[in-house]
């Protein structure tokens, strides 16, 4: 049964002591880092029997903490970050998008609003749903919001009123837990314009499920937000 061994390993010391233990039934198999099953003495394991047998497979304390807090089963469980990403001037994030689109496409459940931007047949009781597990909600307008068409009296109640609409079903949303990253586009901007409330902004933030990321994207970022944000993102360059 050994007879392809090369010399070298045949008389090194720590195939002599592998060699021994396959007279016994060995334990292979890991349950975090402990053996849970027990198979029979084989040749293929003599490789494993030295792993088992080795310093290196020792747990090490990592000096980084991860936060957590137990969940129901009594496990630790990692809490969710809040993301801002801003820049000088309106931009679609690109990266913020693509790291959206790359989760759903793992079957993580994603949510995007986008509180400026209307179009046709868009609301938050019509979401556009991608990848099956991406829901992206747009305000119930037929044009998307800007400075300018704040300014038009007949613009501004419409704005205000779809804008709420579609804040009060976000935050519905996100109360039901169901995904593991809420992207809110431009909503420091419409924190900025008066859309919506920043103290509600941040009351939501608080009180949303432990597991959520949150990202927030847009120019005109409060100093409340960035002071609860647990990663911040400045573009300075249009663009990207």
């Amino acid at each position: 049964m050994y007879r392809n061994l090369p010399s070298g390993l045949w008389h090194s010391t720590s195939f002599q002591r592998a060699k021994a233990q396959l007279t016994e039934p060995l334990a292979v198999g890991f349950d975090g880092m402990r053996p849970n099953r027990t198979l029979a003495p084989s040749t293929a394991w003599i490789p494993m029997v030295v792993q088992l047998n080795s310093p290196l497979l020792q747990r090490a304390e990592f000096p980084v903490q991860a936060h957590h807090s137990p969940g129901s089963e009594g496990l630790p469980r990692v809490e969710g970050r809040v993301q801002l990403v801003t820049a000088p001037h309106r931009s679609f994030f690109t990266s913020v998008m693509a790291e959206a689109f790359r989760l759903a496409g793992q079957g993580m459940g994603v949510l995007v609003v986008q509180f400026l931007k209307g179009g046709v047949h868009q609301g938050g009781d019509r979401p556009m749903n991608f990848c099956r597990s991406l829901d992206w909600f747009r305000c119930n307008l037929p044009f998307c919001i800007t400075e300018a068409q704040l300014q038009h009296t007949d613009r501004l109640p419409q704005a205000q009123a779809s804008v709420q609409a579609l804040w009060q079903r976000t935050q519905q949303r996100i109360a039901q837990g169901q995904d593991n990253l809420v992207v809110l586009d431009e909503l420091s901007l419409a924190v900025h314009w008066g859309l919506i409330a920043e103290g509600e902004v941040l009351q939501l933030l608080a009180n949303r499920p432990i597991h959520m990321d949150v990202v927030l994207t847009g120019p005109h970022m409060p100093e409340s937000l960035l002071n609860q944000a647990d990663q911040i993102t400045e573009l300075r360059r249009p663009h990207l």
